[in-house]
């Protein structure tokens, strides 16, 4: 296994492994969007407390969020990793750098990705504590139904005016992150045609704007109905 361990550890490995993990959390975020959207469906906030019941208490849902949550830090760690050897190797002829500049088709996007990735991080921490650490840890199951009330927690969270800007600005740090990233890991990937490549950046432009706007209307309507 020491190959497959050298494997991972090198530069290509190490992209191939980001590639992997960006898109096992590109789908994730969709899903992720559906269950919220129940946010604004329901008022009375019964539908999104149900679904946030049955993700947590799920045998099958709970095991597959272990591994999401491990593919998060995976995620972040290569980044880092990456970010942090092409930065060293800027100006040389390291091959992270060759194929950052093969890929980089937006600009200096590609090149903040490290900054762009840090935010996120940041962002993520502030989310989670907000919720899911609040939710597991500080919320009572109600007597009579033994299900947690989520929804009163975010709905008061979104009439905050700050979080609500913080939330909205960390959806178009990710989108300018989505943007690069969709097509980057099929190119990674190595699934590159001339037929198909062009229909995937499109599909990759328009997936990194219409999710996280998603994700950023629902707090504004939220506050705003208020």
């Amino acid at each position: 296994m020491s190959w497959f361990t050298q494997f991972l550890t090198s530069s290509i490995g190490r992209k191939l492994l980001m590639s992997l993990t960006g898109l096992f959390l590109i789908v994730f975020l969709l899903v992720h969007l559906v269950g919220n959207i129940q946010l604004l469906t329901d008022p009375t906030g019964v539908s999104f407390n149900e679904y946030a019941q049955f993700m947590t208490t799920n045998p099958v849902i709970k095991f597959t969020s272990y591994g999401l949550y491990f593919f998060i830090l995976l995620h972040i760690v290569q980044g880092l990793i990456i970010w942090s050897k092409n930065r060293a190797a800027r100006g040389g002829h390291d091959y992270d750098v060759k194929v950052t500049r093969a890929v980089n088709t937006n600009g200096n996007i590609a090149k903040r990705m490290g900054a762009l990735g840090s935010i996120i991080m940041v962002f993520l921490g502030l989310h989670m504590y907000q919720f899911w650490y609040k939710m597991h840890w500080q919320l009572e199951p109600d007597q009579s139904n033994g299900v947690k009330d989520l929804y009163s927690l975010v709905d008061t969270t979104y009439q905050d005016p700050i979080y609500v800007a913080i939330y909205v600005i960390s959806m178009i740090v990710i989108a300018f992150h989505l943007w690069h990233g969709f097509q980057s890991a099929f190119q990674t990937l190595g699934l590159n045609h001339k037929k198909y490549t062009p229909f995937i950046q499109l599909v990759g432009k328009v997936y990194a704007i219409l999710i996280p706007l998603g994700f950023a209307m629902i707090p504004i309507l939220m506050y705003l109905n208020k």
